[in-house]
């Protein structure tokens, strides 16, 4: 065993600021009692809460996102940086949203009466399962386009989107409150579905693109840094329910395209040589 003699210090606070988000999303969370699934029987300060935490949930992803950057830009990238790094990505995207998830849908039951904890213990163990996987198989080059299974924070922004959403249902007075009486139904009953599926896309080996080394590294065309700025201030602006949606396709787009690529290639081969 080889002792450590130093460690990068702005590295790794940013990856532990990700731990601390995941663990006061958590703390959060907890607070939250068992919400009525209609909307005008909710408690305000449960509805706070839920999107409390879920805004955590990114803001640790932003630190995610900052570490492995200013390490490199430092040269101070080290084994002991990648593991502390998935180590705390399973909290903050693992535990974090799992358990966010059961404060969210307390009432679903199938087939067992606990069946949501069941979908959340799932979807924290395919995180853990997730990230282990990508330390063994992932060199030290971050320059890769594509993962090999939906990302742990791509799966963790379905939840923490959904948990942004459920709060605006409940403090968008302008819509008509049939429609977001449906829509929160909806909801209620879907996203423990999509957590499972989340949870499953995960530990496939459907390819997903790199987002952030696609968009952001290298020399791009000033309309692309436009329509880049636009995409995020259409993002922030409609936030309420533009987040779900977008991870949510981005989640979706891994099993769609595979199944159009398929599609493809049987279409070929059955097609006459003359």
């Amino acid at each position: 065993m080889r002792p450590i003699r130093t460690i990068a210090v702005f590295p790794t606070l940013l990856t532990l600021g990700n731990l601390i988000c995941g663990f006061f999303a958590i703390v959060v969370a907890a607070r939250i009692e068992k919400p009525d699934p209609l909307v005008a029987g909710i408690d305000l300060a449960d509805t706070t809460n839920v999107m409390i935490s879920g805004w955590l949930i990114f803001l640790g992803m932003v630190f995610d996102g900052l570490d492995g950057y200013v390490a490199r830009l430092a040269r101070t990238t080290s084994d002991f940086g990648a593991q502390l790094d998935s180590l705390c990505d399973v909290v903050s995207f693992g535990v974090a949203p799992g358990f966010l998830l059961v404060k969210m849908c307390p009432r679903f039951t199938l087939i067992h009466g606990h069946t949501i904890w069941i979908i959340a213990a799932a979807f924290a163990a395919c995180a853990a399962l997730r990230l282990a996987r990508f330390n063994v198989e992932t060199g030290d080059d971050d320059e890769h386009l594509y993962f090999s299974g939906l990302p742990s924070p791509a799966a963790a922004s379905v939840i923490a989107g959904f948990a942004i959403m459920f709060y605006t249902l409940r403090q968008d007075t302008d819509t008509l409150k049939e429609f977001r009486d449906f829509v929160d139904s909806c909801l209620q009953a879907g996203l423990p579905f999509l957590g499972l599926l989340t949870a499953l896309l995960m530990v496939s080996r459907i390819r997903y693109p790199h987002v952030t080394n696609r968009i952001f590294r290298g020399q791009r065309s000033f309309g692309h840094v436009v329509a880049v700025l636009f995409f995020f201030v259409a993002i922030m602006v409609f936030r309420g329910y533009a987040l779900p949606i977008a991870a949510t396709a981005f989640a979706l787009y891994g099993p769609i395209h595979l199944g159009w690529q398929l599609w493809v290639q049987r279409r070929r081969r059955e097609e006459p040589l003359f």
